[in-house]
């Protein structure tokens, strides 16, 4: 079941198994704000039980950088605006991974990590990258790292 997120009431709906859930929700609260006021676009997620082939297709681009992660996926999120695909997964120890995909133009592809606040950083992650923090009014400090898609997905 569809599930759009609410960033001015913010709720751990479909998180709840996480160790950090109020921190993943205001992350996952964080990214519907910036594309409500961007693009007036509504951020939806879904089950990650209802959305196996958006997992397979993050899976894949992840694979470029030879990255399995072994949490959980709770949540996905799937869909264009302009000319770029956008897609998320939420996992369940407070990651969360988004692909930018833009059709039009290969130099700007890029996958990007963002830790929820209270999270370690992912084994899987370790040493591999550099991750600078931002503030959130919703999500207190994230933790973000990218890397850029080389491949056609």
């Amino acid at each position: 079941m569809p599930y759009i997120v609410d960033f001015k009431n913010v709720s751990t709906v479909g998180l709840e198994s996480s160790p950090v859930a109020e921190a993943l929700a205001g992350l996952r609260a964080n990214e519907a704000r910036y594309f409500m006021n961007k693009y007036k676009h509504e951020f939806t997620v879904v089950p990650a039980g209802e959305s196996q082939d958006v997992i397979d297709y993050v899976n894949r681009v992840l694979q470029e950088r030879n990255i399995e992660f072994s949490a959980k996926p709770l949540e996905t999120s799937h869909f264009q605006v302009e000319n770029i695909r956008w897609t998320y997964v939420f996992y369940e120890d407070g990651l969360g991974v988004n692909v930018l995909y833009t059709i039009d133009d290969p130099k700007k592809r890029a996958v990007g990590f963002k830790l929820s606040e209270g999270m370690e950083v992912p084994k899987e992650l370790e040493g591999k990258f550099k991750f600078a923090r931002q503030k959130s009014k919703l999500a207190g400090t994230i933790r973000g790292s990218f890397f850029v898609i080389k491949g056609e997905y």
